[in-house]
């Protein structure tokens, strides 16, 4: 897949949800990845992800790794103590370059990237409710696992969706 002029053998969207208690490290609960070229998707809750002594998809320097403020997902990659991609593309950092110094009604997260470029996302509301969720801390119910996970999912769509219009 093409992305920003270059080839690469798979382009990686990751969001991971988490706890993070102010100065503690993150405690990672689940993580969605979705390989773009393949639609192929990964949906992992953080029993399983504590079992892993890698990511479970490539990370090398053929590979593209994306996220919206990829700081955030670093840092699950350490509390993991999984190694780092090669290759990291944050769509936040390339949304404040175009938009820096410009009124943005709906802010710079993530939500308000795609409001600017009129992509549509779920609800700030619903959004909100789901990060609290995550960081209240387990344990969760199944249904509220299932809904962490189906939230997670959700930004990695829109991750998709984001990096197609960015790099168009």
């Amino acid at each position: 897949m093409k992305v920003g002029g270059r080839d690469f053998k798979e382009v990686w969207a990751e969001d991971f949800e988490f706890s993070a208690p102010p100065g503690e490290i993150p405690r990672p609960i689940c993580l969605v990845a979705r390989e773009l070229g393949s639609g192929r998707t990964l949906r992992l809750w953080e029993d399983d992800l504590h079992r892993l002594k890698a990511p479970p998809f490539d990370i090398g320097p053929d590979s593209l790794f994306v996220a919206y403020y990829a700081s955030a997902e670093m840092s699950c990659h350490q509390a993991l103590g999984w190694p780092m991609p090669v290759n990291v593309l944050d769509l936040f950092t390339e949304f404040r370059c175009k938009t820096n110094g410009k009124d943005l009604p709906a802010g710079a997260g993530l939500l308000g990237a795609l409001t600017y470029f009129g992509i549509d996302g779920i609800e700030s509301a619903e959004k909100e409710r789901m990060r609290a969720l995550a960081m209240r801390g387990g344990p969760w119910t199944p249904q509220e696992r299932a809904d962490l996970l189906a939230y997670c999912e959700t930004d990695v769509v829109a991750l998709e969706k984001l990096l197609r219009r960015m790099d168009s």
